[in-house]
């Protein structure tokens, strides 16, 4: 299950199906990596908030798009995703996507990070990067990366 918090009113009318879509994507996921059976708390908020979250977990007095935090040992609670609204609507608009994709995409990147998921290497994200496009295949979302290596 993922519960969706909304903590930043404007994504209500930005993306009124917040949770109909936190949902469809743990569904789309969970038949790619099972792993991800367990329950997630996303947190849809702002820049401010992402930028306070980024400099007291990892160091950087910026905002970002999406954070992620394992639970750790508790295989019933995965743990919680962070999602910022004003970087993700500026990231949508520069790649010409909907926020909707655009949303879908890093909820499930943040839930592959909560089950050790990562890019710190080019071998680790070449293989979070393949199994994000599987998910959002399954969701009818566009492949995230091709569009990348198509702007390059």
């Amino acid at each position: 299950m993922i519960e969706t918090i909304i903590e930043d009113e404007d994504w209500r009318r930005r993306l009124p199906d917040a949770e109909a879509l936190a949902t469809q994507c743990l569904d789309a996921a969970i038949g790619i990596e099972p792993a991800l059976r367990g329950d997630i708390a996303l947190l849809l908020t702002n820049d401010e908030a992402l930028r306070s979250l980024n400099a007291k977990f990892r160091g950087k007095d910026r905002p970002t798009n999406v954070l992620s935090f394992p639970s750790g040992e508790d295989k019933d609670f995965l743990g919680d995703i962070a999602l910022a609204r004003e970087t993700m609507i500026r990231e949508a608009q520069a790649a010409r996507i909907t926020l909707r994709s655009h949303a879908a995409h890093l909820i499930v990147h943040g839930m592959l990070h909560l089950i050790g998921y990562d890019h710190e290497t080019d071998n680790m994200a070449s293989e979070m990067e393949q199994c994000e496009a599987e998910i959002l295949q399954r969701l009818g979302v566009a492949n995230p990366y091709a569009r990348e290596a198509a702007a390059t």
